[in-house]
C-alpha cells in the first residue's frame, strides 16, 4: 500500500518505507527527523513543471500528464519506491500545505498503476 502525509505531521514507523518525495528540502524540518527515510528529489516535479504549477487547481490535469511524462523519463528515480512497496507498506512524504492535488499525489497515483 502506498500512503502519503505531510512531512510535518510524520512519525517514525518500522512497519512502513518512507520517502520524502519533494525537490526542496522541507522548511523547518531537521535532517535528523527524517533519518529513516530516502530523499528522492529526482522523483519530484522539475522546478519548471513546479513553478509552471503554482499551485493553482484549473492546471491539475495537466500538471498530472506533464509530471508524469517526466516520471516516464526517469525510470532510476522512482523504480526504488515502487520495489519497495511491493514489499510492504510505502509513506510518501510532502511539506506543502495543499493536500489534495500535490506532488505525492499525483506520484502515488502514477506508481499504484504499475503495481
Amino acid at each position: 500500500m502506498i500512503k502519503i502525509q505531510r512531512v510535518y505531521e510524520y512519525q517514525p514507523d518500522p512497519a512502513q518505507t518512507c520517502f520524502l518525495v519533494d525537490r526542496l528540502w522541507p522548511r523547518g524540518i531537521k535532517k535528523e527527523k527524517l533519518q529513516a527515510c530516502t530523499w528522492v528529489k529526482e522523483a519530484a516535479p522539475s522546478n519548471e513543471l513546479r513553478q509552471w504549477y503554482g499551485r493553482e487547481p484549473q492546471r491539475w490535469e495537466e500538471f498530472q500528464i506533464r509530471y508524469f511524462s517526466e516520471l516516464d523519463g526517469h525510470l532510476q528515480a522512482w523504480q526504488p519506491i515502487l520495489e519497495a512497496a511491493r514489499k510492504g507498506d510505502v509513506l510518501l512524504l510532502f511539506s506543502t500545505r495543499e493536500t489534495e492535488r500535490n506532488n505525492a499525489v499525483a506520484l502515488a497515483k502514477y506508481l499504484q498503476a504499475r503495481l
